[in-house]
């Protein structure tokens, strides 16, 4: 039991570490149509957020991977394994994915927008966002808009996708 439990945990480490840094080939509405069914359900229902905030001159590719290396990291530091895995694709590295790694988790839209607001505040502590001192009027949507993210799709990886496309 616990050699089983031992191997969940780093394979969620894994996943958490090194899938920030894998990329597919493509972007647009076809990199977003590969990534169903593979990472999420193919089902995805889709809103668009309009953010108030602005893409920041520094967004690269470079600059969304840090930041969600910055926020992998911050899992990877508590004292219980990830809940979710979360990773950058498309060619440019702008479209976040975050998907939980639990089958009770995340089950609903509201507990993943919960997930979300939560996610706020880890955010703030990235390097990127704590250089740039960011207003607290933001949400973690609004971060991913100045970063340069163009959506970030969220699941719990068995019955629902949910795509916010970032406006």
């Amino acid at each position: 039991m616990k050699r089983r439990r031992q191997i969940r945990l780093i394979a969620a480490l894994w996943i958490v570490a090194a899938l920030p840094f894998a990329t597919l080939p493509g972007h647009g509405a076809g990199a977003s149509e590969r990534h169903a069914g593979y990472y999420y359900p193919e089902s995805v229902t889709e809103e668009h957020y309009i953010s108030h905030a602005q893409k920041i001159p520094a967004a690269t590719r470079e600059s969304r991977l840090a930041f969600v290396s910055g926020v992998a990291k911050s899992a990877s530091e508590r004292p219980y394994p990830p809940q979710r895995a979360m990773f950058a694709k498309g060619d440019d590295a702008n479209k976040l994915i975050i998907v939980s790694l639990y089958d009770d988790h995340m089950t609903t839209l509201a507990q993943a927008r919960a997930i979300l607001a939560m996610m706020t505040g880890v955010a703030r502590t990235t390097k990127i966002l704590r250089d740039l001192q960011v207003e607290s009027i933001f949400n973690f949507l609004d971060f991913c808009k100045m970063l340069g993210f163009t959506e970030l799709t969220i699941s719990d990886g068995r019955t629902y996708a949910h795509r916010f496309v970032l406006e």
